[in-house]
C-alpha cells in the first residue's frame, strides 16, 4: 500500500489493517499512525482552520496485520480555534493519543521572519539510506532519505546533529499536512549515531507545529530535515528539528523525546 492508499483506507471509516510493508521492527511506523489520526482530526474541525500544533503520545506499539480503529473528537470549538483529541485503538487497547489545535488566521501586528534553512549538500550529492529487506525498517521502502547532516545510525561516531533530504518514493497525488506528518517522523532518533551497534529505540512523545500559510510543496519536491540533540542520558534523548522546502522556506518544527535501550 502506498501512503495515499493508506490514507484512502483510513478515510473509508471502517477498521483499518496496516500491512507489514509499513512496519518498523515489531510495530507499525509511528509516522503513518500519527498521520492517520491527524487526517481524521482534520476532517472534524470547522473549515478554514489549519493545524497549528499537535502533541502525540506513543502509548504502545501498533501490530501490523491487526485491525485498528481511528477516533477523533472535538474537545472545544471556539471562534477561531478548535481543540481536538484523536486516538488509535487496537484490540481494545489505546495505542496512540493525540491532542491538536486547529486555528484560522487572525489579524496581528506581530510579524517575525521564519528561521532560515541551514546550508545543505545538494540532494544529488547526498548518500541515501537504501531499503534492504531484513536490515532496514520495512517502511523505508516507501520513504527516501538522503543524509546531509551527521553520521548514520549505529556508526558510533556521535555528534549532535542529524538529518537530510526526504520524500516519498511513490510520488503522491498532492502533499497535504498528513504527508508532512509522516515524513517528519521517518527519520531515526538523532541519538542513534552515538551507538556502535543496533539497539531498540522508539519515540515516547512528539510535538509538531506546521507553519501556515504553508509554503507551496509540489509532489516530488524534496524537504530538508535537521534534528539537534538538546540533551541525552539515562536512556532518554531530547531533540528538536526544523523542516524546510528546497527554496529554504520553513515548513514545520518538531520536538521529540525518545527512549534508548542501550
Amino acid at each position: 500500500m502506498t501512503f495515499d492508499d493508506v490514507l484512502a483506507a483510513g478515510k473509508a471509516g471502517a477498521e483499518l489493517v496496516l500491512t507489514p510493508d509499513w512496519a518498523q521492527g515489531r510495530a507499525t511506523f509511528g509516522g503513518i499512525i500519527a498521520a492517520l489520526v491527524f487526517d481524521k482530526m482534520e476532517k472534524v474541525v470547522a473549515p478554514g482552520r489549519a493545524m497549528r500544533s499537535m502533541q502525540v503520545s506513543f502509548v504502545g506499539p501498533v501490530t501490523p496485520g491487526v485491525p485498528v480503529e481511528i477516533e477523533a473528537d472535538i474537545l472545544r470549538e471556539g471562534k477561531a480555534v478548535s481543540q481536538v483529541q484523536g486516538r488509535i485503538v487496537q484490540q481494545g487497547d489505546v495505542k496512540l493519543v493525540c491532542l491538536a489545535s486547529f486555528g484560522g488566521d487572525r489579524e496581528s501586528v506581530v510579524a517575525v521572519s521564519p528561521l532560515p534553512a541551514p546550508a545543505a549538500t545538494p540532494v544529488s550529492e547526498c548518500p541515501g539510506l537504501p531499503y534492504i529487506k531484513g536490515m532496514t525498517p520495512e517502511f523505508t521502502q516507501h520513504i527516501d532519505m538522503r543524509w546531509a547532516f551527521g553520521a548514520f545510525p549505529f556508526s558510533g561516531r556521535g555528534g549532535r546533529d542529524m538529518g537530510g533530504w526526504m520524500q516519498f518514493r511513490e510520488t503522491p497525488a498532492e502533499i497535504t499536512d498528513a504527508h508532512i506528518v509522516a515524513l517528519v517522523d521517518a527519520w531515526p532518533p538523532a541519538v542513534l549515531p552515538h551507538l556502535k551497534g543496533p539497539v531498540p529505540a522508539s519515540s515516547l512523545s512528539w510535538a509538531l507545529d506546521i507553519m501556515h500559510p504553508r509554503p507551496a510543496i509540489k509532489p516530488g519536491d524534496w524537504l530538508l530535515y535537521r534534528a539537534s540533540i538538546d540533551q541525552a542520558g539515562s536512556g532518554y534523548g531530547h531533540t528538536q528539528a526544523g523542516i524546510w522546502t528546497e527554496k529554504g522556506e520553513l515548513v514545520a518544527l518538531s520536538r521529540q523525546t525518545v527512549t534508548v535501550f542501550g
